[in-house]
């Protein structure tokens, strides 16, 4: 990928959407930033390599120009002086400068135009790395809000999940259960000591019935 087609995708890139799509937003923005400061670089020093380029162009096309005069000079002075030989090969000099003129001509305006892609490219990285730089922090600090949120959410829903509060009936129940259990078995304890106690109240009336009756029998 050329470096102007790199600048470009970074300039297209949507930060908010990189932020959506990444796991750890927080590095993936630093990492954006981090790249287009590096593009930026580059981008700098291919102007400054393309300007040099095109002022040494325009040099070449300046000193190509002066040759053209200068040979037209000495076939106009060979004409004067009836060197028509002489004048026929400045002539041809003056032909010959002249196309590579034709040629310097569109160089210096492809380079031109270069430079000048090159220097949007420039302005619009400056102004996506103004834009970066300045979202970094409210980005980052959005969506550490969101996950905290998102935490706090998840945390009230596993409050209000019913399978927890169903465990906890049932718990409830079990320790009510063996409450009543324990309860039981003591009224059921009691109970047997009252017979027996009973037991021996009846036992010792029947023992003084039967002495009545034998004092009555005059046994």
């Amino acid at each position: 990928m050329s470096l102007l087609e790199r600048v470009s995708t970074l300039v297209r890139a949507n930060l908010n959407d990189l932020i959506d799509k990444a796991e750890e937003p927080e590095k993936m923005i630093k990492q954006v930033i981090l790249d287009m400061q590096n593009q930026l670089l580059q981008v700098k020093t291919q102007v400054a390599i393309a300007i040099a380029d095109q002022h040494l162009l325009e040099k070449k096309q300046k000193e190509n120009e002066d040759k053209v005069a200068e040979w037209m000079r000495k076939a106009e002075l060979s004409v004067d002086k009836k060197q028509d030989d002489l004048a026929r090969a400045s002539l041809q000099r003056v032909e010959s400068y002249r196309e590579m003129s034709q040629s310097f001509t569109q160089q210096v305006a492809d380079q031109k135009a270069q430079v000048e892609n090159l220097k949007s490219a420039l302005r619009q990285l400056e102004q996506k790395l103004t834009e970066a730089q300045t979202k970094a922090d409210l980005l980052i600090a959005q969506h550490r809000r969101a996950r905290a949120v998102g935490k706090a959410s998840d945390a009230r829903l596993a409050m209000g999940d019913g399978s927890k509060a169903a465990a906890f009936d049932r718990m409830k129940r079990k320790v009510a259960h063996s409450e009543a259990v324990g309860q039981a078995k003591s009224e059921i304890a009691g109970d047997n000591m009252e017979d027996r106690l009973a037991a021996l109240e009846k036992e010792d009336r029947i023992e003084q019935l039967l002495a009545e009756l034998k004092g009555k029998r005059g046994a």
